[in-house]
């Protein structure tokens, strides 16, 4: 069935403006005609986030109408004026913030100088914030103007230096504070936060106007922006280095380290060489410049920590430009020191966060070498193919973390795993890859590793996308057949499940791109399906279960044709291998493919059988198999459907009979479980497809009248389903005989219970079938027997089913049957076996929901107390339960009196411990307060 997902709601907090700015407004509005100034008060006065967003949407189509004169108009610039406020006022996280900067990317040209004019008035006001508690506010402010917002945008260009002082203003700042809050770990982690805010805010600022600046920032070397540079270059420096920071700010900062490097070293070829010096430590201060050496004199001189190299690393692969070896030789001598120092760092990271970091790292750094290289680069070719010793100590690296207990290091291995082929690949383009001697080499070493390495399994998957399934079976053609054989291991059947999927795709891939079009599928078949049919037949319960959850919807699913074979194939050979208790046989893997192609939308059932592929015979036969799983396929095969509303058919209901005849006495907890569980499904679908009848019927057209299909005829389905279920209810009532085994009527119980509940009346429903029509007083002490069962889960499953039919039940019990009950329920909590006391706690727990039960307990209790009063104050159930509470306790006391005139008499046979079993049963149904 397909559960619709419920929306989310958004929540939109709304914005206000304050007196002036409303006076404002209100003095520029008119009350004729909307204007611009009528239309912000409008939205203003709205209390409803949402509601302001269709009204801020509304501002542009007003400004468009505007002529070019209205730029002198005082309305517009009051108007321009609180939108800029309220632009600023607005959380970052607010969907309005993000409406109004779209909006506000429509203002005609003519408006552009008086919108930027308002901004800059507002952003300057920010800027002299000094509160460093206040400072996020301003960051997040600075962030969105720079994120695709033009008026915001040309606001900071024209307040760049400010923007640029306030930014090292609050880098120190933020820092200081931090210090001066050296163990509060709550002040500390936000001003944490805040710090790295405004690294990334430093960082836009380069990047995004970097073209607007540029200019300014070669003047000289005493101008402001080159001193500001200097200052944002030397923070990023000094944070990089300081190891009591979050790692996510020492990361960012290496990031902005290299970034401010780049936008102010000269000239740009040599900047690749100052970074390996860093890196491997060579400290030439001689060929630094002065100012570099000046702000970053902590990196050049000190021996750099792991972590540091680690960050610089990142910093160089994620702000470098490595396509096409751009940055010539120097830049391929980065590329392989930054391998180097990687590499050497991966035996000294243990740490889960920092290996991760580590194994991200590589990843980008394979990216970057794969893009870095270029025809006529023979030196990095050599350096970078599969032979190298780079390549060589990064595939080590892969194979000592692909079994990592982390998820992410295992995923990025694996992509450093297929970045290493394609770097071989695009190296050696000219030449043929299955001849090609890393290739080989590769190939071999990871089929001769053993199958219970989960590495394993994602290499060769990689090796299949690069070189193609064909080129690995001529090595081994027992190759799909030994990953099947893997899968009795529910640990390693995913793993070999996703590989022969993408083997078996490929393969399909290479066959219909070939010559061989038309006979591709029978090779296929071959290599991919028969194994699985031999394994599914005489396989054990584990791998065959494992195979069908996780191999077969995929083979399925990649080509649905290969069905029909596999019905052809196992048919043939179904009369001569039924399979035994312990191997489900050709029957029962052909159960189970159609289940499963079933369940995944692959097959029609009814089309199947009327073409003569599956008989209902064969259908039967699983359905009384010996194999407990082949019985819950087959039964599968009838009740799971991928579409929650298909008609279940006449021959799909007359199996589903057949098969509750023999299956409800089934020994195993599970399989009854199971079987439970489908038909609940099988009830869902009829519920679900029944309401699809009672909307064809009521909008039937005289058209779909003659026409072959359910649309004509939807009351004789309707009809069709009551008959079944009553027929089906029939069977289970029969089943609840005295002296039934325990299995059964678990089961009938169960099924039972699924129907009540399924078919429930629901306002504003009809339903095809209600259980309750279907009961009669024999039915009712069938189902009040059940209470005798010396199990407690038929006790608790009877109880309930009567409770969700307690109306018609205590409609069919006259007051005699009832004090009979209830006399029978009285004698029982008197015996002194444990079940008896259980059984009369259920008896005397389902009697108290009768309205008539508290007279009966009326007529005992005056007997023993005729100053009895009746509290009116509660309901039916809570008097009952009272009232029988008040009788047990008499007895009890009467019970205790006569106990003690025989002290010898052993305690355990009291027949007091039956009163007090029902006492507690019956507490436990009142709520008391």
């Amino acid at each position: 069935m397909v559960l619709k997902k419920k929306k989310k709601e958004i929540q939109v907090d709304a914005f206000s403006l304050d007196c002036q700015q409303l006076e404002k407004l209100q003095g520029f509005s008119k009350a004729e005609e909307q204007n611009l100034a009528s239309l912000l008060l409008h939205c203003a006065q709205l209390s409803n986030g949402i509601q302001q967003i269709q009204c801020i949407k509304q501002i542009m189509p007003l400004v468009k109408a505007m002529d070019q004169n209205s730029a002198c108009d005082p309305m517009l610039k009051a108007c321009l004026e609180i939108l800029g406020e309220t632009y600023f006022s607005l959380n970052m996280k607010n969907p309005l913030k993000k409406v109004l900067a779209s909006s506000l990317n429509g203002l005609p040209e003519w408006f552009m100088t008086l919108a930027v004019q308002s901004f800059v008035c507002c952003l300057r006001e920010e800027l002299k914030t000094t509160d460093v508690y206040l400072y996020r506010k301003v960051l997040d402010n600075l962030a969105s103007c720079m994120e695709d917002f033009n008026l915001g945008r040309a606001s900071i260009t024209n307040l760049f230096e400010e923007v640029l002082q306030f930014l090292q203003k609050a880098l120190l700042d933020i820092q200081e504070e931090n210090r001066s809050n050296n163990g509060n770990r709550i002040v500390q982690t936000r001003l944490m936060h805040d710090l790295l805010m405004a690294i990334k805010v430093a960082m836009m600022l380069v990047q995004k106007l970097q073209e607007n600046i540029q200019g300014s920032l070669w003047k000289s070397h005493e101008s402001f922006v080159w001193q500001s540079m200097c200052n944002l270059l030397k923070s990023s420096s000094d944070f990089l280095m300081d190891e009591t920071l979050l790692q996510t700010v020492q990361t960012t900062s290496g990031l902005a380290f290299i970034l401010f490097t780049k936008a102010m070293y000269e000239p740009a070829e040599e900047l690749p060489s100052l970074v390996s010096d860093l890196l491997c430590g060579s400290r030439k201060l001689a060929g630094m410049p002065a100012w570099f050496v000046n702000n970053c004199g902590a990196l050049c001189t000190e021996q750099l920590s792991d972590s540091v190299l680690l960050f610089l690393c990142h910093g160089a692969l994620a702000m470098l430009d490595w396509k096409s070896g751009s940055m010539g030789e120097n830049g391929e001598k980065l590329l392989l020191d930054i391998a180097s120092v990687l590499l050497s760092l991966s035996s000294e990271l243990k740490e889960s966060s920092m290996a991760t970091s580590l194994s991200r790292i590589l990843a980008i750094w394979t990216n970057s070498a794969l893009a870095a290289l270029i025809p006529d680069s023979p030196n990095l070719k050599v350096k970078l193919n599969g032979n190298s010793e780079v390549v060589g100590k990064l595939l080590e690296y892969v194979y000592t973390h692909w079994e990592h207990p982390l998820d992410a290091v295992r995923h990025q291995s694996k992509l450093i795993f297929r970045n290493l082929l394609q770097i071989h690949r695009t190296i050696i383009a000219a030449s043929d890859e299955k001849s090609d001697p890393f290739f080989a080499r590769l190939t071999r070493r990871l089929l001769s590793l053993e199958w219970h390495v989960k590495g394993k399994y994602a290499s060769l998957a990689c090796l299949v996308e690069c070189l193609g399934t064909e080129n690995i079976l001529q090595l081994d053609r027992s190759i799909p057949v030994q990953i099947l054989n893997v899968m009795n291991d529910q640990s390693l059947a995913p793993y070999a499940s996703d590989l022969l999927e993408t083997m078996f795709t490929n393969h399909k891939v290479q066959f219909t791109s070939g010559s061989q079009k038309s006979t591709w599928i029978d090779q296929w078949h071959d290599v991919w399906v028969s194994p699985l049919l031999q394994i599914l037949c005489e396989g054990n319960h584990d791998q065959t279960t494992y195979i069908i959850d996780y191999y077969l919807p995929k083979l399925l699913r990649c080509s649905p044709d290969s069905l029909s074979y596999m019905i052809r194939i196992l048919q043939a050979s179904a009369d001569a291998n039924l399979g035994s208790w312990s191997t489900r046989g050709a029957l029962g893997a052909l159960m189970a493919c159609l289940r499963t192609a079933r369940a995944h939308g692959h097959l029609e059932l009814s089309n199947i059988m009327s073409r003569g592929l599956v008989s209902t015979e064969s259908i039967k036969q699983g359905l009384v198999h010996q194999h407990n799983q082949v019985c819950i396929d087959a039964l599968g095969l009838l009740c799971e459907t991928h579409r929650s509303t298909e008609i279940v058919s006449v021959e799909e209901m007359q199996l589903i009979l057949f098969f509750i005849t023999y299956n409800l006495n089934s020994q195993s907890p599970s399989v009854r479980q199971q079987i439970c569980s489908l038909l609940r499904k099988l009830f869902c679908r009829i519920r679900e497809s029944s309401q699809v009848l009672y909307k064809w019927e009521q909008n039937k057209t005289k058209q779909e009248l003659f026409e072959d299909s359910p649309k004509r005829n939807p009351l004789g389905i309707l009809q069709k389903y009551q008959d079944f279920l009553s027929s089906l209810c029939d069977r289970l009532f029969e089943a609840l005989f005295p002296g039934s085994s325990h299995p059964t009527r678990f089961s009938a119980l169960s099924i039972l219970g699924s129907v009540a509940e399924i078919f429930s009346v629901q306002k504003g429903q009809e339903q095809v079938f209600r259980l309750d029509q279907e009961i009669n007083s024999a039915r009712v002490r069938t189902l009040i027997q059940c209470f005798a069962s010396t199990f407690e889960e038929v006790k608790v499953l009877a109880f309930e089913l009567l409770m969700k039919l307690r109306d018609v039940v205590f409609s069919l019990q006259d007051s005699e049957s009832l004090d009979l009950l209830f006399q029978a329920a009285m004698d029982l909590s008197t015996s002194t076996k444990p079940y008896d006391c259980v059984t009369a706690s259920y008896l005397l727990n389902f009697l108290a929901y009768h309205e008539d039960l508290q007279h009966i307990c009326l007529g005992k209790w005056i007997k023993h107390n005729p100053q009895m009063n009746e509290d009116t104050s509660v309901g039916t159930v809570e008097k009952n339960i009272l009232a029988v509470i008040k009788l047990l306790l008499v007895n009890v006391e009467e019970e205790i009196f006569q106990a003690k005139k025989s002290l010898l008499q052993a305690a355990a046979s009291f027949p007091m411990y039956g009163r007090v079993h029902c006492i507690n049963g019956a507490l436990q149904q009142l709520p008391l307060k």
